[in-house]
């Protein structure tokens, strides 16, 4: 589906509040509410819009601290790290990628006293990398 810049406007939009009413929605973008609707109806069939979701303040949720972990499983763990991760409620995100490291992992913490009693379980079947993140200058930003 080729998507023209109003549609990426319209995105754009959603990604920064995607409870925005349509009727705001549609005077930021110069169209008529059903227009708009159309539009995000269409975006959501082809795709494009996977989902709605609510971004959580992790901080406010007693979670002040976060980590990247890089997880490199010992020969004949993959499968077994992986369903570690996924059973691991601390971990928020979880890529598999190509290089040193199969996962690359973001970690939600209480305190740094927490990081060694999630990651302990890990050291028999992985060679884990962790680091603290100190900020986050953006957070899904979108590409186009």
């Amino acid at each position: 589906m080729n998507i023209d810049e109003t549609d990426r406007l319209i995105v754009r939009l959603l990604c920064e509040n995607a409870r925005m009413p349509v009727s705001e929605l549609a005077r930021k973008v110069g169209l008529s509410g059903p227009s708009t609707s159309e539009r995000i109806r269409r975006l959501e069939n082809n795709g494009i819009i996977a989902r709605f979701t609510a971004e959580l303040d992790l901080e406010a949720l007693g979670y002040p601290l976060q980590a990247i972990v890089r997880i490199k499983p010992r020969p004949g763990n993959m499968h077994i790290v992986e369903d570690m991760i996924l059973n691991e409620p601390g971990f928020l995100d979880c890529d598999k990628v190509t290089g040193e490291d199969c996962f690359v992992t973001r970690l939600a913490l209480r305190s740094i006293a927490d990081l060694d009693p999630v990651l302990l379980p890990f050291h028999d079947r992985a060679e884990t990398n962790t680091a603290i993140i100190k900020s986050s200058p953006f957070r899904s930003r979108m590409p186009v």
